[in-house]
């Protein structure tokens, strides 16, 4: 099937460590870490249990002197696990003062992270020199990020009195949006004006609402060719997290805007931080843009699926997909663009099934209990009997030794 995608933007690559970004790379997904990073060890291991779950860089707080003291401890850390993910630091307010203070911290970081709202107002400009200067230097990239929760004050208060004199002054919200745009240019162009090069430059402009992030985006794609970290900030909790972030996200990759992502979810009580990683990566799946791990499709069930039999055998799947992967993925190269189907009913069932590499049709109500599996499109075999669930699990794992064990 062809790639509906278009990838019209043409952008320098940017390098995080190993990992690049921009220049038609695929699209990198990006998690942030919720410890003190002041706790090194804490700190390690949420970035250990991000990066296995999928993440490619990752993004640590360095907002106080034992966080920046904390960071090569970090590094040092990943580096004895065996866990080779870019750290980025997320400055605020004082950024400049710590990065000076603690070379040692701005050596390990992999990127800088700078919110120019968030530079003060007497000597903004100044904090932000010296936050390029370092990463100049150091030969380091940043993200230029803005955030309509923390504008740049002058850039807004300016735009605001250039409304308030048209003929017809447009709403107040329009013109946050276009301050927030307005706010990143900007400061990317004062970046290479003071020699980062753009191929060390990416650019963030987030917001909470889906159609004004979308809108933001499409601006910001219009007004620069430097690589894009999409995210929705503040995206929520739960179903109500994931079906905006995934609403906002898939426009603009599907528009070939976005670089890099990150899903901003907020952890329900005890759920895991790799959480907003998954999402990460099934929105890119869903979208053909990348693939983790393989798919299983299921029907949803009707009427005509009053047994739960089907839905019992896809969770089984799930979850025998899930326990096998990491093994998969180190003896089979390719094994996370296996799809399965596990349909309900004999309506879609058997064309869905062939439509998979691997599909089975469980029968629905009140017709024969017999259960065709198809693979590669074709009928391989008809099961039935008590152990019908056992044994599709053993063609599986034969089908997937055969197909990309060669």
């Amino acid at each position: 099937m062809g790639n509906f995608v278009t990838r019209a933007r043409s952008t320098p690559t940017v390098w995080i460590g190993g990992v690049p970004v921009g220049g038609g790379h695929p699209v990198a997904v990006q998690a942030m870490t919720s410890t003190d990073t002041a706790d090194a060890a804490a700190t390690a291991a949420q970035v250990r249990a991000l990066a296995d779950a999928g993440a490619e860089i990752v993004r640590v707080t360095v907002n106080t002197e034992a966080a920046a003291r904390a960071v090569p401890e970090i590094k040092a850390r990943l580096r004895d696990l065996g866990v080779g993910v870019p750290l980025v630091g997320d400055f605020h307010f004082s950024g400049h003062l710590l990065l000076r203070k603690y070379p040692e911290a701005a050596e390990a970081l992999d990127k800088y992270r700078i919110n120019p709202g968030t530079l003060g107002k007497k000597r903004k400009d100044e904090a932000f020199a010296e936050m390029i200067g370092i990463a100049r230097d150091l030969g380091k990239p940043v993200r230029i990020g803005g955030n309509w929760g923390s504008l740049d004050m002058e850039v807004l208060a300016e735009l605001m009195d250039e409304n308030a004199r048209r003929p017809e002054p447009r709403p107040a919200e329009e013109v946050v949006l276009e301050a927030l745009v307005e706010s990143v240019v900007r400061s990317a162009e004062a970046a290479l004006e003071l020699g980062l090069p753009e191929d060390r430059i990416v650019l963030s402009a987030k917001v909470s609402r889906v159609p004004e992030l979308i809108h933001v985006y499409r601006e910001l794609s219009r007004r620069t060719r430097l690589p894009l970290h999409l995210g929705l900030t503040e995206a929520g909790m739960g179903d109500k997290g994931v079906v905006a972030s995934a609403a906002a996200l898939a426009p603009l990759l599907l528009e070939g805007i976005g670089d890099t992502i990150r899903v901003s979810l907020t952890p329900r009580p005890g759920e895991p931080r790799t959480r907003e990683v998954e999402v990460a990566w099934a929105i890119l799946q869903a979208l053909g843009l990348r693939r983790r791990a393989p798919e299983v499709s299921a029907c949803p069930g009707c009427g005509r699926t009053t047994s739960d039999r089907f839905q019992r055998l896809a969770e089984r799947v799930e979850a025998y997909l899930q326990e096998r992967l990491p093994e998969w993925k180190r003896r089979y190269p390719g094994v996370e663009n296996l799809k399965v189907a596990v349909m309900g009913c004999v309506v879609n069932g058997p064309g869905e099934s062939r439509h998979a590499d691997v599909g089975i049709s469980l029968p629905g109500t009140g017709e024969d209990p017999r259960v065709p599996v198809y693979l590669d499109g074709a009928h391989h075999t008809t099961l039935s009997g008590p152990d019908l669930e056992e044994r599709f699990l053993e063609i599986l794992e034969a089908y997937v030794a055969r197909r990309f064990g060669g």
